[in-house]
Formats: C-alpha cells, sequence, structure tokens
C-alpha cells in the first residue's frame, strides 16, 4: 500500500481525511464527466479544508490518495471493478482495480481513515433475494462511516434496509427521518436515527468505538432538491432498464454499470445530473462530518 505523502501526513497530525472510492471513475460514469466528477469530489472535500483521498489499485499497487495523473490513468486506461474479495488477485496480477464500497471501506480502515463519501451503496437486488452486495457484510465488520444517498434504486431498497438491521449496522438520516433512493429524496421507509449536525455523527462514531463495536454506521444524505428526481417516474425507468437487462442476459456484477448506463440513456442525462448533485453534496457533508471526528 502507498499513501500519498499528504494524505499521511493529515492523519499523523489527526486532521480531516475523507476517503473517496474509484468505481465511479471506472463504472459509474461515461468518459470524460468521469474524470471531472472524479476532480470535482476532491474539491468538495479540499474546500472545506479537509483532505480527499481517492483510494484505487494502480498497476497492482494499492493507493490511498491518487494523483490527478493516476486519477486520468484509471478513467482512460479502465480498471477491473474490484470489492473486497478482489484486491488480493488484483495486487498479484499487477493490473488497475476500481475500489467499490466495500474495497474502498477495507483499504481506508487499513490507512487509519474514518470517514467515506460514495454516491450510494451496493445491496440486495431485485428478484434475486441471494444477491447480496458485498457492501453490507463490509458494513457489519469494518468501523468506517460511510456518507451516501441510500441504496443505488436500482436495487431492493426495503430488503437492502432489513439486511442492515439484520447485520446491526446503524441507519442515519442526515436532516431528515426518511432512507433516500438515491435519484430522489425519499424512499419513504425510515432511518434508524435522523440527525442534523456532523457533530452528531461524530459522537455516534465515537460511542461506537468505546464500546468495541467493529462495525460502520450509515449516513443517508438525500440528493439536492433542484437535481432529485420523482420516485414514480424513475420506477418507470428502472423497470423499463431492468426489461433490457433481462433481454440481453446481463447479470452479475456487470447489473449495476448497465442500468446506470441504461438510465443515463432514457432519462436523457438527468440520472447524470443528480448522480453528480448527490456525490458532490455527499463530499461536503462526510468532509464536515471528518472536521467533528477529528476535533472530538
Amino acid at each position: 500500500m502507498r499513501i500519498n505523502s499528504q494524505v499521511q501526513d493529515a492523519l499523523d497530525k489527526q486532521k480531516p481525511v475523507v476517503a473517496l472510492e474509484s468505481t465511479v471513475i471506472s463504472h459509474g460514469l461515461p468518459f470524460p464527466e468521469n474524470i471531472a466528477i472524479a476532480l470535482e469530489m476532491e474539491e468538495q472535500v479540499h474546500s472545506t479544508g479537509a483532505l480527499p483521498a481517492t483510494i484505487a489499485i494502480v498497476d497492482g499497487e494499492i493507493v490511498v490518495g491518487l494523483t490527478h495523473a493516476e486519477i486520468e490513468y484509471i478513467a482512460e486506461h479502465g480498471a477491473r471493478k474490484c470489492s473486497r474479495r478482489e484486491i488480493p488477485i488484483v495486487t498479484a496480477q499487477g493490473v488497475n482495480g476500481a475500489t467499490t464500497v466495500a474495497a474502498t471501506m477495507v483499504l481506508a480502515h487499513m490507512a487509519g481513515i474514518k470517514v467515506f463519501a460514495t454516491g450510494g451503496i451496493g445491496g440486495v437486488h431485485r428478484g434475486s433475494a441471494f444477491d447480496i452486495s458485498a457492501d453490507l457484510t463490509e458494513l457489519e465488520r469494518t468501523p468506517v462511516c460511510v456518507v451516501c444517498s441510500g441504496a443505488k434504486s436500482i436495487l431492493d431498497i426495503p430488503a437492502t434496509l432489513e439486511v442492515l438491521e439484520t447485520k446491526s449496522v446503524p441507519v442515519i438520516g442526515f436532516g431528515v427521518d426518511y432512507f433516500p433512493a438515491f435519484y430522489s429524496v425519499s424512499s419513504g421507509l425510515p432511518v434508524s436515527q435522523r440527525v442534523d449536525d456532523p457533530d452528531q455523527v461524530a459522537e455516534i462514531l465515537h460511542h461506537q468505538h468505546t464500546l468495541g463495536y467493529t462495525s460502520g454506521i450509515l449516513v443517508a444524505v438525500p440528493v439536492p432538491d433542484e437535481h432529485a428526481l420523482e420516485l414514480a417516474a424513475m420506477e418507470t425507468l428502472i423497470n423499463s432498464a431492468l426489461r433490457d437487462a433481462v433481454k440481453e442476459g446481463v447479470s452479475g456484477s456487470a447489473v449495476t454499470p448497465y442500468m446506470l448506463a441504461k438510465l443515463a440513456e432514457i432519462s436523457k442525462k438527468e440520472t447524470i445530473a443528480a448522480n453528480r448533485a448527490l456525490l458532490l453534496n455527499n463530499c461536503r457533508v462526510a468532509a464536515h462530518i471528518a472536521h467533528a471526528v477529528a476535533n472530538q
């Protein structure tokens, strides 16, 4: 593992650092929007005085805190989608790996980073109760605060929340009482607890640590209102895209990138605008939480 010297210095001095994942670069958005959003996410963290640390595997080397050149390299050359199980495979093969929520949590924790910002977590896939993202298991066993806009709306959100409850993962609504539905402000499903400021999140993290818990917490932040898409309209688009995925035989880990691309196409890129807005907003919120954690 190579930790960027600025990131390591900030960690040594207990300054705020926010981990960022890299599948948004390789699988989340098309080129060149992927480079632009990765750099904008870093800038949102920087704007609060915190330090971003984008995580990926570059030519087999785990890197915590990509340079701009490395972000462009991953965006242009591509990378294998890398969850926890792929980390040793990708490092052994000496290839590029773009980290999912689960893999980013693992590597952030190894580096000593406590707060991580992403778009949406994985979860239980619709129509397949046994197709469950490793993100949920990672939240159960890795003590990192994950700031997101809920689970990706292409998933079975009620089932995803049930699994998180079974795994005793706190689902915290940041300024909201209901779990966001990624592109939409609310899924209509309640969160475990509402908080209204970063200090409250930091206090929950502190008590988890004091009690010896090893699980993470999920902080759910809704997409900004001006970019939110109506839930019923999104359901119509998602069902259409799912039918296309079945017709084309798309399955497994290929489903999520396929669905995101298909939704961007049929929504005339409205989903890309919403995705960008929620990513940047989550980075800001995560940075403020990182400040609160550092100030404890």
